[in-house]
């Protein structure tokens, strides 16, 4: 099996990749929208702030190329907030628009820390394949300021002073808040089970 993973500067590619590989699948990493006509199966990793991720994204002509991607699509971290229509990170940025709602900085307890780093459990809203295996309570890896809206996309949530959609699909767009490659047992069945999606 082979997955693309797209390397366009804002993202965590090398251990997505290495998470991938010991799965036994055979990743592409690009940044050529070409490539990602062609894939499989892609992964849109993501670190660091949304205004940044949307403009290498516009600046190596990937955006158009995502949108219309029509096979599985998983967001990462980052990777996530970005399928969102907006964030209001910075000044607010127009996002990929693949799922309805905008992205908000935490509205918490100002005694917990933000980022959200850490340990947190998936508590399964509704089955999907992606999370097939997945024990109800499994613990994932959190690194994150800002959070996806909740909504009828979500898969999965956590609790960090306010609900987290830490798993989200709209149709063949699915999304992790978390990092499945940093997850453990949880993370490498959710990675598993995405390479396993009907193309």
């Amino acid at each position: 099996m082979t997955v693309t993973v797209l390397s366009y500067g804002a993202g965590n590619v090398a251990s997505v990749q290495f998470a991938l590989e010991r799965l036994g699948a055979s990743v592409r990493l690009t940044s050529c929208p070409d490539d990602v006509a062609e894939a499989e199966r892609l992964i849109l990793p993501g670190v660091g702030a949304a205004g940044y991720a949307m403009e290498r994204l516009d600046a190596l002509g990937l955006t158009e190329a995502i949108r219309a991607f029509p096979r599985p699509l998983l967001g990462v971290c980052l990777g996530q907030q970005l399928l969102f229509e907006a964030s209001a990170e910075g000044a607010g940025v127009r996002t990929l628009g693949l799922i309805p709602g905008e992205v908000e900085r935490f509205d918490i307890d100002p005694a917990l820390p933000v980022p959200h780093m850490g340990w947190s459990r998936l508590t399964k809203v509704r089955d999907d394949p992606l999370l097939e295996g997945v024990e109800d309570g499994a613990w994932a890896y959190f690194v994150h300021s800002f959070v996806c809206p909740d909504g009828p996309a979500t898969l999965a949530r956590a609790d960090y002073g306010a609900v987290v959609p830490a798993v989200v699909r709209s149709g063949n767009r699915w999304g992790c808040q978390f990092h499945p490659e940093r997850s453990a047992e949880a993370g490498a069945r959710i990675l598993k089970n995405f390479l396993g999606l009907d193309a």
